[in-house]
Parts: C-alpha cells; structure tokens; sequence
C-alpha cells in the first residue's frame, strides 16, 4: 500500500532545529529524512516498531521518529523525530 507522508509543524521544527544546530552531522541527517519519506511511503502500517497511544517508531540513524498510520486515508504523519547515536 502507497502512503502519503506529512510531518507536522513541530516535527519539521525539531527536525529544522536539529540540522541548524549540528553543523558536521547535516548530511546524516539530510540523507536519513530522506530514507524516513522513502520507507514510509511504501506499507507504513508495516514500518518500525510499536509505539505509546498507537503510534509507531521507526530508527533511521542518526535520527528516530513517531508516527502515526491512517490506512484508511493512506497517510502516514510524523509526529516527533529526535536525534539518536
């Protein structure tokens, strides 16, 4: 099944936020928010792992993020992505 994948708001933020502040990591990051759209995209019910309130979390070094599935409107929304070693 083919998704459409949204960030909200604060989630685009942190995500601005984390690229501004690590200079020497950008293309990691660049490279794994790109990685995060692609895997998302395709079967996102299927991707990463179970997650509190019925979201999911899915590790794409050096980043992590919530998300949750709408099948029924083929979207998957990231919610939260924070920085992970």
């Amino acid at each position: 099944m083919i998704y459409t994948v949204a960030w909200t708001r604060p989630a685009r933020n942190a995500l601005a936020t984390l690229w501004n502040n690590n200079v020497s990591a950008r293309k990691a990051i660049t490279a794994a928010t790109h990685a995060i759209d692609r895997e998302l995209r395709i079967d996102a019910h299927r991707k990463g792992v179970p997650h509190p309130g019925g979201r999911r979390l899915l590790r794409m070094p050096p980043l992590a993020v919530v998300f949750t599935v709408n099948p029924g409107d083929c979207m998957a929304t990231v919610v939260q992505v924070v920085r992970i070693s």
